[in-house]
């Protein structure tokens, strides 16, 4: 049952009940997401099963991919179509060029400030409910980085596009600055991942067939640089004894995660090369 099958997520559903109703369906001791969907959002929503789920983290520093509509001339104060109205304005000023003029300005490494309506923790309580409480926080900015953000359909005051993104982007607060550069307000309408990582749309299964949808191996599911290992090796590296650098070959530079993969596809660990001795950042049952 290990590995991760990738859910296109229906709208209208939180990533957490995604989680548990696949975790039901195909019988797993134990399920985790990939990367957050809000519930308005579609699309490529990687679940890890059993053992998989200590490949969790590495999934969710995997960039994205995104297809999104906005709409032009209405904030919300969500940033996106579940919330209140907060702003409108005439949008009909604002040209095609303009548009692709203010995409073209967003890309690249930035700051972006996390939306007050996120799950992002502050004292120990989600920005989420201290929104709804009625509370206004000021918030640090993270670094982001848009590699792509191209305008797809031109119909104000709804607009297409499409965009490729680091982990940690609010698609959101995007939105809501392209509408402050064009000078009249935007929010989210709908949104659609594409690609998260490894995983595309077009492999991505429906909440109908993941019963009978085969997960995909440990091995392929990350980005990390692949060694194989020696057969005499594994029992030790299962047990967590120590490993040095030359028992292995082909290692990648000092600090850089990689898998440590046995015959037959099999993935034992999940390391990482210090002052020439292999260091286990997880370890995978048999």
């Amino acid at each position: 049952m290990s590995g991760v099958i990738v859910l296109d997520k229906p709208a209208g559903l939180t990533s957490a009940g995604a989680v548990e109703m696949v975790k039901r369906r195909v019988g797993a001791a134990r399920a985790g997401h990939g990367g957050t969907l809000d519930p308005i959002a579609t699309g490529v929503l990687p679940i890890c099963l059993d053992e998989a789920t200590k490949l969790a983290p590495y999934l969710l520093a995997d960039d994205k991919e995104y297809d999104a509509e906005l709409v032009l001339g209405v904030e919300t104060d969500t940033l996106d179509r579940t919330g209140a109205v907060t702003a409108t304005r005439d949008p009909s000023g604002v040209t095609r060029e303009a548009m692709i003029a203010a995409l073209a300005a967003r890309i690249g490494p930035q700051q972006q400030i996390p939306p007050m309506y996120s799950a992002v923790k502050l004292g120990g309580v989600r920005l989420h409910e201290r929104a709804r409480a009625g509370e206004e926080i000021e918030r640090a900015p993270r670094a982001i980085r848009i590699d792509r953000l191209e305008l797809v359909a031109w119909t104000p005051p709804r607009v297409k596009i499409a965009l490729a993104c680091s982990k940690g982007t609010y698609v959101r607060s995007v939105v809501a600055d392209l509408g402050r550069d064009l000078g009249c307000g935007a929010h989210l309408a709908e949104l659609r991942r594409t690609r998260s990582g490894t995983f595309a749309i077009a492999q991505a299964c429906a909440l109908d067939d993941v019963a009978s949808t085969r997960p995909i191996g440990m091995v392929a599911a990350t980005r990390l640089p692949i060694v194989a290992m020696p057969a005499a090796l594994e029992r030790k590296i299962r047990d967590g004894l120590q490993t040095i650098a030359g028992e292995l070959a082909g290692l990648p530079a000092e600090g850089q995660r990689f898998q440590l993969v046995a015959e037959g596809d099999r993935l034992v660990a999940i390391a990482r090369l210090e002052r020439g001795k292999v260091v286990y950042d997880r370890v995978f049952k048999p």
